[in-house]
């Protein structure tokens, strides 16, 4: 906290005057105002009135003239102030605002000598003193560490962060709107869970005291809104948060965005499909120019012939794999390390072995498969989807399986969820399911690499 800007909210309180007032009505986005002036000529006035409000990010006093600028999240406007129109009061408590102050401010539209859009302040209010001063205007905020612990500096020194977050919103706000459009129920399943599943991760636990019992933060939303293809609800999806009690990297973090949806009557090729429309979609809408090529077809090719072409090992020859753990886990290590990294453009990875996959319905062709693909691009895995296992005799085995890599001491593997097997006793049409990373897919179409950019308060060590 700076001394100086303490006096000052002092001074303002002894005077009579409100620092941090209620309201301030009728504001206008920064924007808005440039949109509706653009064809203005340098000099040229109006008699437009506009109300506009934000932080005070710049100062240039001129003697018995002040230009400041005023920043929202739409954007910054410069705003003038003339003493002889204002009075000598009015006039110099303007310009006696700290940086980083919130200002409300009146006005008219003109273009300035230089072309630049202003308003001709007629009238002004503090809405916030601010109490401590903004980061480094000329040089941003630079600071990794304090970027990502105090993401509000970060959001006021850097319109690059600013503008990252409204791209995600608005890639956010595609997927639901291509979901909704073709029918698709959005739908909410417990995060507080008495039992884990739908992936192959360890939870975060907790416990509820009233009931003396612990629980589990969700490591997915698969069975629950499975359950409801069951229940009739038919087309389905989920978009919110996950917690896997993993560690932290450039592509994971433990509180992450996960969008799943399942559809009735499809398989995983119609959701291939649909997932290139998806991002194809998102990428449109956000105006995409990045040197990612999300245009369909994806190329696709078989998880046994990625590995071989990669390595020259065929994962299913019965020669030994590289690597430790099981065979399943030496498989996924070959996938993760040297496949993934260099699939840049949409790619998907199909039919997996079964012991790596144990929501998937068994391969029609191949024995020992199932299937299931995995969606990378820009080197890392962004989608997951199945032909979802719908005969709870086999989800049966396969859960006991778990059990016996649990008993062997995989803490990554998936309990017996015998809810979810008499669910699938109702009977579940044939369904088509997926999990999308939003933050990844986020970190794709914003060009970053860590997922500490792309998430507002990211955890740190």
């Amino acid at each position: 906290m700076d001394d100086d800007r303490r006096a000052k909210l002092e001074r303002l309180r002894e005077s009579g005057i409100d620092p941090y007032p209620h309201t301030y009505a009728g504001v206008q986005p920064a924007a808005s105002v440039h949109a509706a002036h653009g064809e203005l000529d340098a000099g040229e006035e109006t008699d437009a009135p506009y109300r506009v409000a934000g932080r005070l990010t710049g100062r240039r006093e001129m003697g018995k003239a002040a230009f400041l600028d005023v920043t929202d999240r739409s954007g910054k406007i410069q705003v003038q102030a003339k003493r002889d129109v204002l009075g000598d009061e009015i006039f110099e408590g303007l310009i006696g605002l700290d940086l980083g102050d919130i200002v409300g401010i009146e006005g008219t539209a003109f273009k300035s000598r230089r072309g630049e859009l202003t308003l001709a302040v007629s009238g002004w209010q503090l809405l916030a003193k601010s109490l401590a001063p903004p980061p480094d205007k000329f040089h941003g905020l630079e600071d990794t560490e304090t970027r990502y612990r105090r993401r509000e500096l970060d959001l006021i020194a850097n319109e690059e962060a600013r503008e990252l977050f409204i791209l995600r919103s608005k890639v956010i706000a595609a997927v639901r709107r291509w979901l909704d459009e073709r029918d698709f129920l959005e739908v909410e399943t417990p995060v507080l869970q008495p039992l884990y599943g739908g992936a192959l991760a360890r939870p975060f636990t907790t416990h509820h005291n009233a009931l003396d019992r612990d629980l589990y933060l969700r490591i997915a939303t698969e069975l629950y809104l499975k359950r409801l293809i069951v229940g009739g609800l038919e087309r389905v999806y989920e978009l919110g948060k996950d917690f896997r009690n993993e560690g932290l990297s450039t592509k994971h973090n433990p509180e992450f965005t996960m969008l799943e949806w399942y559809e009735a009557y499809a398989d995983y090729n119609d959701i291939a499909e649909e997932l290139e429309q998806l991002v194809s979609f998102v990428a449109s809408e956000i105006e995409y120019e990045g040197p990612i090529d999300f245009s369909a077809p994806w190329k696709r090719v078989t998880l046994q012939d990625a590995i071989r072409e990669e390595t020259g090992i065929d994962v299913r020859a019965g020669e030994e794999l590289p690597g430790e753990g099981t065979w399943a886990k030496r498989v996924d290590d070959l996938l993760s390390k040297e496949v993934e990294p260099k699939l840049v453009n949409p790619t998907f990875v199909m039919d997996y072995p079964v012991e790596l996959s144990p929501f998937a319905k068994d391969h029609r062709s191949e024995p020992g498969l199932v299937e299931r693909f995995e969606c990378f691009a820009g080197g890392m895995e962004f989608a997951n989807a199945f032909t979802e296992l719908n005969d709870p005799d086999e989800q049966r085995a396969r859960f006991e399986q778990q059990q016996r890599h649990t008993a062997e001491g995989d803490d990554e593997a998936q309990p017996f969820d015998e809810d979810y097997v008499r669910a699938l006793e109702q009977g579940m049409p044939p369904t088509g399911g997926i999990g999308v990373g939003i933050d990844r897919l986020v970190m794709l179409l914003s060009g970053r690499s860590s997922i500490r950019e792309v998430v507002l308060f990211p955890a740190m060590r």
